[in-house]
């Protein structure tokens, strides 16, 4: 077990809705209703991280950014990475736009550390002309809404940025907190049983898992 400190970090939960979800987006009956609902799922999760005057102005925006995101999410599976690895990618790629557009408080990892993750990745991500500068690459909607920046938020270049959802830490490998709620390195087996009524979109319990 990883001694590191359960906080809210640039960390991946996984359990049995992660691989239901997972197995979802690869049927032709499901596909569109699991990928709008994860969709849904994390526009309102970053949104509960913005603050408040900015949340509505973000919202367009980010309804397109996860549907790029989406789409690399499978790319990278289809290519060999993990579900843990997978869903990491993504999340570096929403946190590079959160990077580009000042909004650092809705940051799962340190503005230091930005480097460290596309470095992990580069092979993917320049397979698919993603950069810091454009996250989504060639996953990039034909109609993605701009948004406001804020890039007074990025001025304090000294160290002192205020990232409150930011933990440090994580660049060196992809951590995965279990359904135990233990901390590993490289993510779990797929289970052999997967109930396909629990994937994001199939049923919506509410739950705020990424």
């Amino acid at each position: 077990m990883c001694a590191r400190p359960l906080q809210q970090t640039m960390k991946i939960r996984q359990n049995a809705r992660h691989w239901a979800t997972k197995q979802a987006l690869t049927l032709p009956g499901l596909r569109t209703l699991v990928h709008a609902g994860l969709v849904r799922l994390h526009t309102n999760i970053f949104l509960g991280k913005a603050d408040e005057e900015h949340r509505t102005e973000r919202k367009a925006h980010l309804n397109g950014l996860f549907d790029g995101t989406i789409d690399a999410y499978t790319a990278a599976l289809k290519e060999g990475y993990s579900e843990a690895e997978a869903r990491e990618i993504t999340h570096i790629q929403a946190n590079f736009d959160f990077y580009n557009h000042g909004w650092v408080e809705m940051m799962e990892i340190p503005v230091s550390e930005i480097d460290e993750h596309y470095s992990r990745y580069e092979s993917f991500f320049a397979s698919h002309d993603v950069t810091v500068e454009e996250p989504l690459g060639e996953f990039v909607p034909d109609d993605l809404p701009d948004a406001p920046e804020t890039p007074e938020r990025l001025a304090a270049l000294d160290g002192n940025i205020d990232q409150p959802n930011a933990v440090g830490g994580y660049a060196d490998d992809v951590y995965v907190e279990t359904e135990d709620g233990e901390v590993t390195a490289g993510g779990t087996d797929e289970p052999e049983d997967v109930g396909l009524g629990n994937a994001v979109g199939v049923s919506d319990d509410g739950s705020d898992e990424t």
